[in-house]
């Protein structure tokens, strides 16, 4: 028996890939461990939207070093985004590895282990492509988790925003075909998933770039009808892209979870435009209004980069504002850190000072916690139906889960509860989650 250790980092969409890396090789005669010591094969997913997520690829990748040297016959690969990034100079970083994958590539990763085990090879494969192909799973069944399951419906990013390096390390957009998408989640509704995840860089431009192909509005409607299906959520989005036609979809189906992670990076229009990011802070303002108007009870959360280069104090403070203004349900924030292959990297000093970057964040951080609570403690005595995920991070008893709109609920139940609805009563708040009492469960 050949054993494999996945280690994933970064975003929702390394998970959903880990996971087809994981069937993929167990096609091959491999079964997952906990315990990388134990591993035959270790394979890194990776993550270079910030400096920090890569530099924990390189600490790991280290310690892998003294396995391999104890285990010489230990084979070890990186995959993902600092994969597509670096190519073949990893080799030069870690000589001990051996084989690289970028990241429309996981499709070739059993032929790659065979050349590496078998030739002593040391492969890499970081090619695009234009066909959508390379997204669909060989190996046939559904991921499953519990009541949940990702979905990728699309690949890559046309925005280029300065900042960013998806467009580099994951491409131009690519859409599924809405036939494999629909099929896939009628294959999981029918193993008992209630709640579909849909994946992809700019989910809601999803269809632009395929002549003939399903709008994303026209796409969440299809799923909307599948029967087993209750709830659907999507990640991420772009400012731009959302349409009247998307809003609209907020107001009428009812499988939409009332939840949007809609990223507004800065709330300087000049930041924005040295950003790239295509619209102005009214216009991203105009947005909510109207989707708010129809559906006034939607969670909103966002992304937010403080320090990004020249951010002088009075633009710093207008991001203070438009958290004031929007009154987020939550933020995901960060100082700025330069990316390769980015415009930002070329045409800009990273000239703030990191203390100025620290303090900022702080403020941010600061400011949307009591925004959080806030809002969190109009939940109390509101009984929510919620998805129950598992056990909750401090166990004694404690089952966790997730409102329709996003929000995380604490209670006392079994364990058996796992993938089921619950009714909940909100007790108490947090910044950052509800506790709660069982009511009942379906």
């Amino acid at each position: 028996m050949k054993r494999l250790y996945l280690q994933t980092y970064g975003c929702q969409m390394n998970l959903y890939d880990s996971d087809r890396i994981a069937r993929l090789m167990g096609q091959e005669g491999y079964v997952t461990t906990e315990s990388p010591e134990e591993a035959d094969l270790l394979l890194l997913n990776t993550c270079s939207v910030r400096d920090k997520a890569e530099q924990k690829v390189y600490s790991l990748l280290g310690r892998w070093r003294e396995l391999k040297e104890k285990k010489p016959g230990l084979l070890i690969g990186v995959g993902g985004c600092v994969a597509q990034q670096e190519g073949a100079a990893l080799f030069r970083r870690a000589p001990y590895l051996d084989l690289v994958f970028g990241t429309q590539n996981i499709h070739k990763l059993p032929r790659m282990v065979e050349e590496a085990a078998a030739f002593h090879e040391r492969p890499v494969a970081l090619a695009f492509y234009r066909e959508p192909s390379y997204m669909e799973d060989a190996s046939g069944e559904p991921i499953v988790h519990g009541a949940k399951a990702y979905v990728t419906i699309m690949q890559g990013c046309n925005k280029v925003c300065s900042f960013c390096i998806v467009p580099y390390v994951r491409g131009r957009e690519l859409s599924r075909p809405s036939g494999a998408i629909i099929g896939e989640i009628e294959a999981l509704a029918a193993r008992g998933v209630k709640e579909i995840m849909l994946l992809g860089q700019n989910v809601n431009s999803y269809g632009k770039t395929a002549a003939g192909e399903l709008s994303f509005p026209e796409l969440l409607a299809r799923i909307d009808a599948i029967d087993g299906i209750e709830r659907i959520r999507f990640t991420t989005s772009h400012p731009e892209d959302l349409s009247p036609r998307l809003i609209e979809a907020y107001a009428n189906l009812d499988k939409l979870c009332e939840h949007l992670h809609l990223p507004v990076q800065s709330g300087s229009d000049s930041v924005l435009e040295r950003m790239r990011r295509g619209y102005t802070r009214e216009e991203y303002l105009d947005r909510i209004r109207r989707l708010r108007a129809r559906r006034p009870d939607v969670a909103l959360s966002t992304d937010i980069i403080v320090g990004f280069p020249g951010e002088t104090e009075e633009e710093f403070g207008h991001t203070l504002e438009i958290l004031q203004e929007v009154e987020y349900d939550d933020i995901y924030a960060f100082g700025y850190s330069a990316r390769p292959h980015t415009a930002a990297s070329k045409m800009f000093a990273d000239d703030v000072a990191g203390e100025i970057k620290r303090r900022r964040l702080d403020e941010v951080l600061r400011l949307q916690a009591g925004i959080s609570r806030r809002k969190n403690e109009a939940w109390i005595g509101r009984i929510e139906e919620i998805l129950v995920d598992g056990i909750a991070k401090l166990g004694r008893g404690q089952m966790t889960g997730r409102t329709r709109a996003n929000r995380i609920v604490n209670f006392a139940g079994a364990a058996e509860l796992f993938g089921a609805i619950a009714q909940v009563r909100i007790t108490g708040a947090g910044a950052n989650s509800l506790t709660g009492e069982l009511i009942g469960a379906q």
